[in-house]
């Protein structure tokens, strides 16, 4: 009996030893292809519409708590205040930069003047600042949650160097599952809604500060 309970260890062990030897895979996520302006709908935004302002799209300024690739989400029916995190799955990168990207890619896809970045050093009419504030899946119970992403974004002349305009912007989805490929799939939806309702922003924005912002397609 002492024999079995010795080669029982043993391979338990061996066995441990291999798991850490080789972990688990980490599935890496981004938010995937971008849809083209032509697949939104007219209800989604200004799709068939030019953008003639040219425009710095500054980086995403993301809080210390959401300044990681980690995947997080919150037990509401639990504990709110706790900030977790998914130990298998990540972002491929910070959700900030990620969003970053998809915003300049949108705008730059229907403005005439294109969408310049910081390191450049090229002029522009306007600067379009964000602060992403949440970006996380929320658990209403063990297996029903939504993902919701929340900014604040502020236009900025560039002459002046003052705020022209500021707006909170937030969306909420459900997840279509109760974990980290279904917090991707509905963050990443989400964020496409709130830059279809950035863009209208802006639009309307320019529009009233006499740029002729926007023309119809």
């Amino acid at each position: 009996m002492k024999k079995y309970l010795v080669l029982a260890v043993a391979i338990a062990a061996l066995a441990a030893c291999a798991a850490i030897r080789n972990p688990a895979p980490v599935a890496v996520y981004d938010f995937g292809l971008q849809p083209f302006p032509a697949q939104l709908s007219a209800d989604d935004g200004p799709g068939n519409k030019q953008l003639r302002t040219s425009l710095l799209v500054a980086e995403t300024i993301a809080p210390a708590w959401l300044d990681s690739t980690a995947i997080h989400y919150r037990l509401a029916y639990d504990d709110p205040t706790r900030f977790l995190a998914y130990r298998s799955s990540r972002w491929a990168s910070t959700p900030a930069k990620l969003l970053t990207q998809r915003v300049r890619t949108r705008i730059a896809a229907i403005n005439e003047r294109g969408v310049m970045n910081p390191g450049e050093g090229t002029r522009a009419d306007y600067i379009l600042r964000l602060d992403l504030e949440e970006f996380a899946q929320v658990f209403d119970t063990p297996s029903r949650s939504s993902a919701i992403v929340q900014l604040r974004a502020s236009l900025v002349d560039r002459a002046t160097r003052y705020a022209v305009s500021q707006r909170s912007f937030g969306v909420e989805l459900p997840a279509p599952t109760a974990n980290a490929a279904g917090a991707v799939k509905a963050l990443t939806e989400a964020s496409d809604q709130l830059i279809e309702s950035l863009i209208g922003w802006l639009e309307q924005e320019l529009r009233d500060k006499g740029k002729e912002g926007f023309s119809e397609g």
